[in-house]
């Protein structure tokens, strides 16, 4: 079943303390393959690992419908450093 890209970002925004938040559908519509950036001052003091992980507790029903999920976390201090490196 197709996850609506709607309802992934109201359940990350009900969950985190959103600063920037991406969605992208890489599934070309069918709603099965999604990627997602999430900035958020929640991830302060925690590793990678732990935030992936929390993040995939708050989405595993709608991760358990897709077929492939990535995510990247950052903290907004280190999300300023990635963007003033990629420019």
């Amino acid at each position: 079943m197709a996850i609506d890209l709607q309802v992934l970002d109201q359940t990350i925004r009900s969950s985190f303390p959103v600063s920037h938040l991406e969605i992208e559908d890489q599934s070309s519509g069918c709603g099965e393959n999604y990627a997602i950036v999430l900035v958020s001052e929640a991830f302060e003091g925690k590793t990678t690992l732990a935030r992936h992980r929390w993040i995939n507790e708050v989405l595993k029903n709608e991760i358990s419908q897709m077929h492939a999920f990535s995510q990247k976390t950052f903290t907004p201090k280190q999300y300023a450093a990635y963007l003033a490196k990629g420019s």
